[in-house]
């Protein structure tokens, strides 16, 4: 098992490990940025960030499936 970690590891810093690598880096960053506006939105209104970082990282997680739905492997 952890042999086949490595393998994806060293396919995934190659950039052989999805079809369209650039497409998950677009998805990965647009996750990250719902993730970050919300969190500075939520923290803006005044929620403490012992709330709004569980908040902004549960939709984030949230949005993973429905970004990542028609990801290919190489």
């Amino acid at each position: 098992m952890f042999d086949a970690f490595l393998d994806a590891l060293k396919l995934f810093l190659r950039g052989k490990l999805f079809r369209d690598f650039p497409s998950v880096v677009k998805r990965t960053l647009i996750g990250n940025a719902v993730a970050a506006v919300l969190l500075i939105v939520l923290a803006k209104v005044g929620l403490p960030l012992y709330v709004a970082i569980p908040i902004a990282s549960i939709v984030a997680g949230a949005l993973q499936p429905w970004l990542f739905k028609d990801l290919k492997y190489a």
